[in-house]
């Protein structure tokens, strides 16, 4: 290994990739606690070691140069090798004490959740949970969380993952959208209704048509981004939404329509890294979670 070639300061490497990955410095400065001033600096600082310009700078946004994309997939390289270190001595930790980052979709952060960790803390009140609500799939690899629920079964080799029981959902409207419109007994009727979309508009129409539904973007008067935004909105009477069961029934009172129609169902999968495993506090509370809502079958999403 040659020692004396090594000329730069992994902090200041992990300041250009933060700031390559959240665009600015403000966002990196964010990302990694620190002050913009403090990681500009220690860019300047690896720029001079490796003699070598990586940002264009003068404007708001930190432009990448060629030769610091040169380098980005070494630095991706180096940052993923020192994630699995982590991974690796946290690891070996025995105590049933400590921090676990848990993710999984905001209306389940919301409705799911709440008891759940209630129950695991009395439980082990030595572990503390920072629940991270995220509609998108977050890298555990990159250590952006220990422990996902997720609605797709993750490839990823160094992950491990159960299945949890499916949630069973269904077309829900609010009781002042059904007595406006009502009767809403055939596909016909419902097909005419406003419909609130999740995402993207299009993201829904396959599972509607697939119920006999003739709906196209043009049905989605509103769409949006939160799970917990989307059943609000379906309280109040925005349009059909496509809900949990116990959600919509029990939790909203809302109606449900078209309920003689083919049960739908979506995936939970409960996921975590191999390497962590071994850490007393992630396996308990990893353990925790599909036993809670295996035996549950989601039932507290239900409660009121």
């Amino acid at each position: 290994m040659n020692w004396a070639a090594i000329s730069f300061d992994w902090n200041h490497v992990r300041a250009f990739l933060a700031t390559v990955e959240h665009g600015s410095l403000s966002g990196a400065a964010r990302a990694l606690d620190q002050t913009q001033p403090t990681l500009s600096r220690q860019i300047s600082v690896l720029e001079d070691a490796l003699g070598l310009t990586l940002f264009e700078r003068g404007t708001r946004k930190m432009q990448i140069t060629d030769a610091g994309a040169e380098l980005l997939s070494h630095v991706r390289a180096m940052a993923d090798a020192a994630s699995r270190i982590s991974l690796s001595a946290t690891g070996q930790s025995t105590a049933v004490e400590g921090v676990v980052r848990l993710t999984c979709s905001d209306a389940m952060a919301a409705y799911a959740m709440p008891e759940c960790l209630i129950a695991l803390r009395n439980a082990h009140p030595g572990i503390r949970i920072e629940l991270i609500p995220l509609n998108q799939v977050s890298d555990l690899t990159r250590r952006d969380a220990d422990i996902a629920i997720r609605h797709v079964r993750p490839e990823q080799p160094d992950l491990v993952a159960r299945r949890l029981a499916d949630i069973e959902v269904g077309l829900f409207v609010a009781p002042s959208l059904a007595e406006r419109y009502g009767p809403l007994e055939t596909a016909q009727q419902i097909s005419a209704l406003p419909f609130i979309g999740f995402e993207k508009a299009e993201r829904l129409i396959p599972q509607l048509k697939h119920m006999g539904l003739d709906v196209s973007v043009e049905s989605f008067g509103i769409t949006t981004t939160s799970g917990s935004a989307m059943y609000e909105l379906a309280r109040a009477g925005a349009g059909v939404a496509i809900l949990p069961v116990t959600e919509g029934r029990d939790r909203m009172g809302l109606v449900r329509v078209l309920d003689d129609r083919p049960t739908m169902s979506v995936p939970v999968w409960l996921v975590t890294h191999r390497e962590i495993q071994t850490s007393r506090r992630i396996r308990l509370t990893f353990d925790h979670l599909a036993g809670y809502f295996s035996e549950r079958r989601w039932s507290t999403l239900g409660a009121g």
